[in-house]
């Protein structure tokens, strides 16, 4: 019974340091570019857009196409550099598993 105590225990303060370690991600700060940086997409480590920044050049009037292409790939960037950042992070406690919906 005090074995079955002991891994309670730990059991416990595995999933609190996970909150700790979950809530410490949402403070993160993860950046994606795009054309050479005229496209910036800052997103936080619970892959939510904070912010889009386009510089002056990167828009022109007679191809909103390029800079729609170039605001995709910017926060695809971000999001997939968030995505490896929470595996990195959060895959301390799972020794690597990837269980969905736990980050």
């Amino acid at each position: 019974m005090n074995n079955m105590n002991q891994m309670m225990k730990q059991v416990k303060k595995m999933q609190e340091q996970m909150m700790k370690a979950q809530e410490e991600l949402g403070t993160k700060v993860i950046e994606g570019t795009a054309g050479g940086g005229v496209v910036t997409c800052t997103v936080n480590g619970h892959k939510k857009v904070q912010s889009i920044t386009i510089k002056p050049e990167a828009v022109d009037p007679d191809d909103v196409e390029m800079l729609q292409d170039l605001v995709l790939t910017a926060i695809n960037d971000a999001m997939a550099k968030a995505e490896e950042m929470a595996n990195k992070d959060m895959g301390k406690f799972t020794g690597g598993m990837n269980i969905p919906g736990l980050f």
